[in-house]
């Protein structure tokens, strides 16, 4: 069984921070981070989903989630959103 998983960014409504993340249940984990069972995010929310992308295996998503943490500054997150 081929299961996908999805990288994705989530906005704080109230901090105007990104979470980056990769998962193989996208609705369950934004869910997680709304209902703070999320150590890391219970600070932040409500969150908001602004970028998802299907990857074809975990491997592929953890590289791509690696690539857009490396970004750092929030002006290059926003533009690796909008592109």
């Amino acid at each position: 069984m081929v299961m996908n998983y999805y990288v994705y960014i989530l906005e704080s409504i109230n901090k105007k921070t990104y979470y980056i993340g990769q998962t193989n249940d996208l609705l369950r984990r934004v869910q997680e981070h709304n209902t703070s069972r999320s150590k890391s995010t219970k600070l932040g929310v409500p969150w908001k989903l602004v970028y998802s992308k299907e990857c074809q295996n975990r491997s592929e998503a953890v590289k791509l989630e690696r690539k857009i943490k490396s970004y750092k500054k929030r002006i290059y997150i926003e533009k690796f959103i909008n592109n």
